[in-house]
């Protein structure tokens, strides 16, 4: 079964209701946040997060429209922000100003690390499986694996070869297949720092464009 994390992403929209489709079947590991709200703190969990906002799970009701609130997540930075969309249980949230994503998840932190988390990507990739070699488009990726978009067939725990631009070929193993995604799990964890490196490049390399 898939594994959905928190989704972490450089773009500066905020993320919207339809950015996952509900019904699916995941194994849900999101980072927990506490929001603070008319003077009350509650805890909530971070489904996906941009440089614009974030779609949160919470566990409160009465939840407006246009309501003003922030976000602390464990780094201790307060993301301010208005409520733009509701949809019980989850709302959207759109910063007073954007974040530095990249930033935000290089800081250090105190006490354990929140799973490795999952950054949005739409770099392309190639996978080679044996002589087999076909190009994809990679949706997200984290130290452990990646997530990528493609029709090509492959089978639970092939042996597969991920290559990136900017990055060294990634040896990895297919564990799922849903609705034309498929899940890599690499063989070895990508160092974090290498992994923001890349994208601080990709992030340049957009903004350059």
């Amino acid at each position: 079964m898939p594994i959905e994390t928190t989704l972490y992403s450089l773009s500066e929209r905020a993320p919207a209701p339809d950015d996952r489709r509900e019904g699916e079947r995941h194994l849900t590991l999101f980072r927990v946040g506490t929001m603070v709200i008319d003077d009350r703190r509650e805890l909530c969990l971070i489904r996906n997060l941009s440089a614009g906002g974030a779609m949160l799970r919470l566990y409160s009701e009465n939840i407006k429209l246009g309501q003003r609130m922030t976000v602390e997540l464990k780094c201790g930075q307060p993301l301010s922000g208005k409520v733009a969309w509701v949809r019980t249980p989850n709302l959207g949230l759109i910063f007073d100003a954007p974040v530095d994503v990249v930033a935000m998840l290089s800081q250090s932190e105190d006490g354990p690390r929140p799973r490795m988390p999952r950054i949005e990507t739409s770099s392309f990739c190639t996978i080679r499986e044996g002589a087999s070699m076909i190009r994809a488009r990679a949706c997200d990726i984290s130290q452990g694996g990646i997530k990528i978009e493609t029709d090509a067939l492959f089978g639970r725990n092939a042996e597969v070869v991920v290559s990136l631009p900017g990055l060294p070929p990634q040896p990895g193993v297919v564990r799922w297949t849903v609705d034309g995604c498929v899940g890599i799990t690499f063989n070895r964890l990508l160092p974090l720092p290498q992994l923001i490196d890349w994208l601080k490049s990709r992030n340049g390399a957009r903004n350059a464009a």
